[in-house]
C-alpha cells in the first residue's frame, strides 16, 4: 500500500484505518489530501489483504471540510477549466470510496462538516460519538448542495425532505438526530474502537459476498425492481459456487461457527 503524506494509514490485521491528521485545524482537507485519499481508495480495489476500512479523524473531530485558506481562497482565483478539474477530482474520491470492494466505516467525532460530511456520507456505515455534529455547509459559502454526489446519496440515507433541509440550510445535525434519521448506525462513547470492532467482525465474514453486497447496493440505485431482482439472482448464483458457501453449510451441519476465508 502507498504511504500517504497528508493523513495516517495503519492496519490492524485485515482492517485498514485512515486517520485525518491535522487536529489543530479540525482535520481540514487540502488539494493534496483529496488526491491522496482518492488514490488510496483506488488502490484498495487490488488490495486483497485489506478486508474493511475505518475512516476517522484525530483530536476529537472528524473533518472540518475543505481548508478555507488552502482550498476556498485559491478556488476564487482559478479559471473555469481549473475549477472543473478540482470538482471532478473531489467527485472521483467519492467514486473511489463507493467502488472499492471493502466496506468503509466512518467513526465520527465532533466537527464533521462540508467535504468531511461528504466523506461520512460516502462511507457504508457510520458510527457517531455523542459530540458528533454533521453539516453540509456548501450554502454557507454560496455554493449549491450538489457537491460530490450529495444530492444523489444523502436523500437515499435520510430521505428527500431531511436531505433538502440539510442541503438548503447548512445547519448542523446532532448525533441523536443523525441516529433517528438513519444517518448514523449507532452512537458510542468509544466510537473509533466501536468502528474497528465492527470492521473486524465484517473482515472475518464472507468478504467476497460483502463486496458483492456493496456493489449491488450501489448499482441498484439506477435499476428498476425487476431488473434488480434479475441481477441479484445472477450475483447470488455466482456466490453459491464459492467455498465460503460450502464452509457455511458444513459448519451448520457440524453445529459449529463457520470460518470464512473470502473465497
Amino acid at each position: 500500500m502507498m504511504q500517504p503524506k497528508h493523513f495516517l494509514w495503519r492496519t490492524e490485521g485485515s482492517v485498514g484505518v485512515i486517520t485525518l491528521n491535522r487536529p489543530e485545524r479540525k482535520n481540514p482537507l487540502t488539494f493534496e489530501s483529496y488526491g491522496e485519499l482518492r488514490d488510496l481508495f483506488r488502490q484498495l480495489d487490488s488490495e486483497s489483504k485489506i478486508k474493511t476500512v475505518v475512516l476517522t479523524g484525530a483530536g476529537g473531530n472528524f473533518s472540518s471540510g475543505g481548508d478555507v485558506h488552502e482550498i476556498i481562497g485559491p478556488l476564487t482565483r482559478m479559471k473555469p477549466a481549473e475549477l472543473l478539474e478540482f470538482t471532478r477530482m473531489t467527485g472521483d474520491l467519492v467514486k473511489a470510496m463507493r467502488h472499492c470492494p471493502q466496506p468503509v466505516i466512518a467513526a465520527v467525532e465532533g466537527v464533521c462538516a462540508g467535504a468531511g460530511a461528504i466523506l461520512a456520507m460516502a462511507s457504508d456505515l457510520r458510527y457517531a460519538a455523542p459530540s458528533a455534529r454533521v453539516a453540509f455547509l456548501f450554502v454557507r459559502v454560496g455554493l449549491a448542495g450538489c457537491d460530490m454526489g450529495a444530492c444523489a446519496i444523502l436523500p437515499r440515507i435520510i430521505g428527500q425532505g431531511r436531505a433538502s433541509e440539510a442541503l438548503y440550510t447548512g445547519r448542523s445535525m446532532s448525533a441523536q438526530e443523525g441516529l433517528a434519521w438513519g444517518f448514523f448506525n449507532q452512537i458510542s462513547d468509544s466510537v473509533v474502537e466501536k468502528a474497528i470492532e465492527v470492521a473486524k467482525e465484517l473482515a472475518s465474514g464472507p468478504t467476497a459476498a460483502h463486496a458483492v453486497t456493496k456493489k449491488m447496493l450501489h448499482r441498484e440505485w439506477a435499476l428498476g425492481v425487476d431488473e434488480a431482482i434479475d441481477q441479484e439472482a445472477r450475483a447470488q448464483a455466482m456466490l453459491m459456487q464459492n467455498q465460503d458457501f460450502r464452509r457455511a453449510y458444513e459448519a451448520f451441519a457440524a453445529k459449529r461457527k463457520p470460518e470464512f476465508q473470502g473465497d
